[in-house]
């Protein structure tokens, strides 16, 4: 990349795979002219390459746009492209508010977002507002799509089809501002099933992805190989556990992995991570539950790593409320304990189905 184009792109830690979201602005970036002036705009059928491109590889896309809405809503719909976007925000407000609207909607950190904009201007408004966003000039998209950070390093049936996995979240989310009633009772009108099976070797892709993107319900923060996991996935002294929620909705995809090492009278579960998409629906134990039991069922004791992140205190706590205490600490390297005494069974609203 040149110096001229790295000064105009954000600079931002090379993360193969850190972006999730592209915020693409319309005027002068997905189409040539203004919308309000000009009438009818013509596409940069390249721009439309690498969106459908990046929706291909499980990076979302959506807008950032000072226009009229319905106006803007009509073209991108005329264009065949209206689906490709989730959260449109077209409206008058500072770039940098809608951007964190985004954020809000797609449960994502502004570090995994990116914003791709033609006007100086604007991206200098969201650079100083919100830090963390990765800026584009328009002009150098097709250099910064090629860098690592956006382009993950596996591409699994899964993340193909992200775009439908959150626009189904977005549709959970719009009933349960509309449900009347207690929360309990929402989460037990979605007919949720938990499944919890050993990992197997088409699950790995997907559980390397998870140990990447994962942050805030990871209790280690480490990252495993496909190489890896497939070693451990084969280990006898190793459990390796995915995680799958269903609705009525559809499905959430792969939401958790396991790793617990079986060896002698004390386990060790070194990984235990779920996705930021079910933290509002109640599932969050479930499958450190479902450890625990195999461990007191199997007579052992269980341990478990813990490493201060800044980012997974929510790990922290839903260790403690599963009855967890520190034995030992080194820095940031925690060791925990369970209590194997008096075991959680899962919420009633929640149908648990184990594998074999």
């Amino acid at each position: 990349m040149s110096q001229a184009v790295a000064d105009r792109v954000t600079p931002a830690k090379p993360v193969q795979g850190r972006i999730k979201c592209v915020v693409w602005d319309l005027d002068h970036t997905l189409w040539d002219g203004v919308l309000l002036e000009d009438g009818r705009v013509d596409v940069r059928e390249r721009i439309v390459a690498h969106i459908h491109a990046l929706d291909a590889m499980g990076v979302l896309n959506s807008v950032a746009s000072k226009n009229d809405e319905q106006t803007a809503l009509a073209r991108l719909r005329e264009l065949g492209l209206e689906e490709m976007f989730l959260c449109p925000q077209i409206n008058w407000n500072a770039k940098s508010h809608s951007i964190r609207e985004i954020a809000s909607a797609l449960n994502l950190g502004l570090d995994a977002l990116a914003f791709v904009d033609d006007q100086e201007f604007e991206r200098a408004e969201v650079a100083h507002e919100l830090p963390d966003v990765t800026c584009v000039d328009v002009v150098d998209v097709d250099e910064a799509l090629a860098r690592s950070e956006f382009r993950p390093r596996f591409v699994t049936d899964e993340s193909a089809g992200r775009r439908e996995l959150y626009r189904s979240q977005l549709a959970r989310d719009d009933q349960e501002r509309e449900f009347v009633g207690t929360n309990e009772e929402f989460l037990a009108s979605l007919g949720m099933t938990f499944i919890i099976a050993p990992a197997r070797r088409e699950d790995l892709q997907r559980a390397e992805e998870l140990t990447v993107r994962t942050n805030q319900l990871n209790a280690t923060g480490r990252t495993y190989s496909y190489d890896e996991l497939d070693e451990l996935r084969g280990s006898d002294d190793h459990l390796l556990l995915t995680a799958s929620l269903t609705d009525r909705f559809g499905s959430y995809g792969k939401v958790g992995v396991a790793l617990v090492e079986t060896a002698g009278p004390v386990w060790r579960l070194h990984m235990m991570l779920m996705s930021c998409r079910v933290m509002s629906r109640g599932v969050g134990m479930v499958l450190l539950n479902h450890v625990m039991r195999l461990a007191r069922d199997a007579g052992a004791r269980l341990q478990a790593d813990f490493v201060e992140t800044g980012r997974n205190r929510m790990m922290q706590v839903t260790y403690g409320f599963a009855g967890f205490t520190e034995v030992s600490r080194d820095g940031a390297d925690v060791v925990l304990e369970a209590s194997l005494s008096d075991l959680q069974e899962p919420a009633s609203y929640v149908r648990l189905e184990v594998l074999s």
